[in-house]
């Protein structure tokens, strides 16, 4: 969108309200004793240029009083002194307790609007994630959220504040000569009208650009990231990928400096023309003193007042466009929070008793955005304590297939249920505490070796090292976590620590941490990919035995493998092509027998 271009995305006037109630809700739910002192402390500050320009001018007529009649000597003058002496202190202590005020709210803020969007997003399921339009809708929420509201907070007293300061300080001046009330409208006006626009443009600009926002971060992660660095370098691909990074930041670079310069002309004629007025009707006040009708200290005092006023309206209309700016924002964050699940869950509902029976009927599930379902019309079913592992090609639906049975996704239509029990009737906390898993892109925290087992259940194990060790020992991995620098106190990964496991290694970990809940339901998901064959092999063999009774949904690509399971299921664009064990299957001699020949194959010298 160019600057020049027509405000396209809508701002319902409604919204904005809804937005700013929600904002001052918030801060005033969070700690009320801070936003009230802020705002008592702005609001008082508000009134005392206008008092202080009262205290002035009558120090300046007492003056001139007392020099006209020496035996008044300094009385007439010293309680002007003495509230011109209290406002200054007034002042200056006011304003010391709004800045603790302000900064002691904002971080309260940052941790209440920030805590709340976490807790939001870790409610929503992995399909928001995936989908390219939340995308935007969470880029936009995570834009500084919790500054936003704690600047619109700040913004709003200001407003008042401001407000208050151009009113009394009109008033004042109005005593002194009337005509100004229409200079200063005359020029207030048509400013805060432009500035207002101003900021619906900026606000536009920046909405519309969310997906490029996350592109550039896209550029910079790629060039940063110890994941792709290496081979952002192997291939030379940095020049063509800052290239894009600069074209992306040039057209925002460009689009801005145009609004920027808008601010400026305008910012430029409104200093201007306040201050022909004031020095206009400055000069109106000095012929009136000549004439006798006015005072040499309402002479004084309009020089000095008049400034402060064209500063206060100007702070009053940067004020009110800041204020529209960041409920614009602050919409942004509501849009989130108002984001709800795509069903939601019932959260009283106990788990039903059983060994983890699985059944899919007619399951029917496709990606967002996707055309064709990656499952379609699926009916399985798994008896509780048997193993099945899930054979294809890449695509096939296996991943997709394991996900739905851990609750990741919500199928289309049909019906999953565990233990006779659809999984959409079943609280999704406990849901998952009673699975155990390893997906492909298995979690590498950054966290002492110790936690990273105990995440499994780290209700249970976080403070408890013994249980944690033995855990290890029973997977295989305690050997391999006593040999790093630190044993299990070693702090994995290259973001926080001096350590890094190879991926095998992580992999072991990972599998570790699976066994460490006590679950009736286990999901594999390629869980040994950076394994060796023989290293796979035997570390299924262990994990038959740890899993022993307990239902085991496997997914491999070593056929190895998958011949130890109870039952293989072949799928193939999303559907169950074949079923049975590996002995049946190679006698049938059809996808499955293919599949493995082709593999067996593979292996062999040439």
């Amino acid at each position: 969108m160019t600057p020049g271009a027509p405000f396209s995305a809508a701002v319902e006037p409604r919204e904005l309200i809804a937005s700013a109630r929600w904002a001052l809700r918030l801060a005033a739910s969070t700690r009320p004793s801070l936003l009230a002192a802020v705002a008592a402390t702005t609001l008082l500050r508000g009134l005392v240029p206008a008092a202080m320009a009262i205290a002035a001018r009558g120090a300046v007529n007492a003056t001139l009083a007392a020099a006209a009649d020496r035996s008044l000597g300094i009385a007439p003058i010293l309680p002007w002194i003495l509230l011109g002496l209290g406002l200054a202190v007034l002042d200056g202590l006011t304003a010391a307790v709004n800045r603790y005020g302000t900064y002691r709210l904002r971080d309260e803020l940052d941790y209440r609007v920030t805590g709340d969007l976490l807790e939001h997003a870790a409610k929503l399921e992995l399909a928001y994630f995936e989908d390219p339009r939340s995308q935007d809708v969470l880029a936009r929420a995570k834009q500084e959220p919790a500054e936003h509201v704690a600047k619109f907070v700040g913004e709003l007293l200001a407003l008042a504040g401001n407000g208050l300061q151009v009113l009394s300080l009109l008033g004042v001046l109005a005593v002194i000569e009337p005509l100004f009330l229409a200079a200063v409208a005359l020029c207030a006006l048509p400013y805060g009208l432009f500035q207002a626009r101003l900021a619906l443009r900026r606000y536009a600009i920046e909405h519309l650009r969310a997906t490029k926002r996350r592109w550039s971060s896209y550029f910079v992660a790629a060039l940063t990231d110890r994941a792709t660095v290496a081979e952002v370098q192997l291939l030379r691909l940095a020049p063509h990928l800052i290239e894009r990074f600069r074209s992306l930041m040039g057209e925002f670079r460009d689009q801005d400096g145009i609004l920027h310069r808008r601010d400026l002309r305008g910012a430029a004629l409104f200093v201007l023309m306040t201050t022909v007025a004031t020095y206009v009707i400055f000069l109106r006040v000095a012929v009136r003193v000549v004439g006798g009708s006015a005072t040499i200290g309402d002479l004084a005092i309009f020089g000095g007042a008049s400034t402060r006023l064209r500063v206060a309206l100007e702070s009053l209309v940067n004020a009110i466009s800041g204020l529209l700016q960041r409920t614009l924002h602050i919409a942004n964050v509501t849009e989130f929070l108002a984001t709800e699940p795509a069903t939601s869950r019932p959260a009283d509902v106990a788990p039903p008793p059983g060994g983890g029976e699985i059944e899919f009927e007619r399951v029917t599930f496709t990606y967002p955005g996707a055309v064709e379902p990656a499952l379609s019309a699926v009916s399985l079913h798994i008896r509780a304590g048997e193993t099945v592992a899930l054979v294809g090609e890449n695509g096939a639906g296996k991943s997709t297939l394991v996900k739905l049975v851990a609750g990741l996704y919500r199928p289309d239509s049909g019906a999953l249920r565990l233990d006779g029990v659809d999984l959409r009737e079943l609280p999704a906390d406990a849901l998952r505490d009673r699975m155990a898993f390893v997906l492909q892109n298995f979690g590498r925290y950054e966290a002492s070796a110790a936690d990273n087992i105990a995440y499994g259940d780290w209700r249970r194990l976080l403070d408890d090292r013994e249980q944690v060790r033995e855990i290890a020992r029973r997977a295989g991995v305690d050997a391999l976590l006593e040999s790093l620098p630190n044993g299990y106190d070693t702090q994995l990964g290259r973001t926080f620590g001096d350590v890094d496991l190879s991926g095998g290694e992580w992999q072991r970990v990972a599998l570790a941490r699976a066994f460490a809940r006590d679950a009736r339901l286990l999901v594999l998901d390629e869980p040994t990919s950076n394994l060796d064959a023989r290293a796979e092999h035997d570390l299924f063999l262990r994990f038959r035995r740890l899993a022993h009774g307990r239902t085991t949904i496997l997914v491999s690509h070593r056929f190895s493998t998958v011949a130890m399971a109870d039952r293989i299921v072949v799928l193939e664009r999303g559907r169950i092509v074949e079923s049975g064990s590996h002995a049946e299957l190679m006698v049938r001699a059809g996808a499955y027998a293919q599949l493995y020949e082709l593999q067996r194959r593979s292996h062999e010298p040439s």
